[in-house]
């Protein structure tokens, strides 16, 4: 029996691997000890396997059956894993006897009208623990009710609202984590990066982001029409050729984040432009040390956060389109993330150039974040801007340097 009968999960046919992951990965990217529970779990669901999968010692797992289960078979499953599982998972009988917990899952994707969300909402908050999240799908096809659903959570979760699109399940998903109450800025050192379905993988270490599969389809789909509406030409080959390179622009690499605590890493791929010390009235009136880098039309386009900390405020100020490696370039579009550290005040700018023209940022308010997290990216080039309290970091980079997202130490907490 499901917690919440009124809710309709019949349309939706199943979540795969895939969306299994988005769901449950803010379980699995804490390291410290936490709780999770799994509400409407099948003994046989993608779901149940990737909570298993993320264990780690020091942390439990609560499990409360679905429709498609009782516990008595979910009991079963989780003994056959061995003795290390069942250790550290625990099946109730109804959701009534569940602990409030860290990151509260819902097994099945949830349909049906924003009421009835709401409702559903309601009815989890006693079992949220302080900064706790809550993973839920909806469907993404044009005319499901997950629609309403959807627009309920960015109403209602206070503290924050990531979505992932996960294009490849049947039906194509989306993974909304809502928080409803304010997670402490510690947390974040905790946390490994989290896991992305945006980030579509070609081989183990080389992904595409999302933006380049639509733009490299975008081109085979014109090559397409070219070729049917003149079959005798040769045209169709130049949007054919293109869809590689322009894939290529998008790639995003998986990346080795340094271990040290100390360590602030660099937030695109690039040269170093500039390193000063300043003040900038729209982030407050203390001393920043500002790292600029100038990311080429041949650098990788997606950024990085450069520490570990929690999102709480995102603004993009309007301005021209200059040449990112001039000065008039500090009049130009930028968006502005700022993050609370337990350095103080970290930004990063993601800065238009004279081609870029689109940036896109994933981490909104309230999210944590950690090291060297993937927070979006700035199409075909620019430079992105990473400012620190300048009495507390020093920076270990100069003008000219070559940097790595993620992977480059640009400055050191003193």
């Amino acid at each position: 029996m499901t917690p919440f009968p009124a809710v309709s999960t019949a349309p939706v046919t199943g979540v795969g691997p895939r969306a299994a992951r988005a769901l449950t990965a803010e379980f699995a990217r804490h390291n410290a000890a936490t709780t999770a529970l799994v509400i409407g779990a099948d003994h046989a669901s993608t779901v149940v396997a990737a909570a298993v999968e993320a264990l780690l010692p020091g942390d439990t797992l609560t499990l409360v059956a679905g429709e498609r289960s009782t516990a008595g078979l979910l009991r079963d499953h989780i003994t056959g894993l061995g003795s290390w599982i069942a250790d550290r998972v625990r099946i109730v009988e109804s959701l009534a006897e569940a602990d409030p917990a860290d990151v509260v899952i819902l097994g099945e994707p949830l349909t049906g009208t924003a009421e009835e969300a709401r409702a559903v909402l309601e009815g989890l908050t006693k079992y949220l623990a302080e900064g706790a999240v809550i993973s839920v799908a909806t469907p993404a096809v044009p005319g499901r009710t997950g629609g309403a659903a959807a627009e309920l959570f960015r109403q209602s979760a206070l503290f924050g609202v990531g979505t992932d699109l996960v294009a490849r399940n049947q039906p194509p998903l989306r993974v909304h984590k809502l928080r409803f109450s304010q997670a402490a800025t510690k947390v974040a050192a905790t946390l490994a990066p989290a896991y992305r379905p945006s980030s579509v993988p070609v081989t183990r270490s080389m992904h595409i982001d999302s933006n380049g599969v639509a733009a490299a389809g975008i081109a085979l789909g014109l090559a397409g029409i070219a070729r049917t509406l003149r079959p005798k030409s040769k045209l169709w080959l130049l949007p054919a050729l293109a869809a590689a390179p322009v894939a290529a622009f998008f790639r995003d690499p998986e990346r080795d984040v340094p271990t040290d605590a100390n360590a602030v890493v660099a937030a695109s791929d690039g040269r170093v432009l500039s390193v000063e010390r300043l003040t900038d009235e729209r982030l407050g009136t203390g001393e920043f040390l500002r790292v600029a880098v100038f990311l080429s039309v041949l650098d990788v386009h997606v950024n990085r956060v450069p520490v570990a900390g929690r999102v709480t405020d995102y603004f993009v100020i309007d301005g021209g389109y200059a040449n990112a490696m001039t000065a008039a370039a500090e009049h130009n579009v930028a968006a502005y993330t700022v993050l609370d550290t337990d350095h103080g005040t970290v930004v990063v700018a993601q800065r238009t150039g004279l081609i870029a023209r689109r940036i896109v940022q994933r981490t909104p308010v309230g999210t944590l974040v950690a090291r060297g997290e993937r927070m979006g990216l700035i199409r075909f080039g620019s430079r992105t801007d990473v400012y620190l309290p300048a009495d507390r970091a020093e920076a270990v980079v100069a003008v000219g340097d070559k940097v790595i997202g993620a992977s480059s130490v640009i400055a050191r907490w003193k």
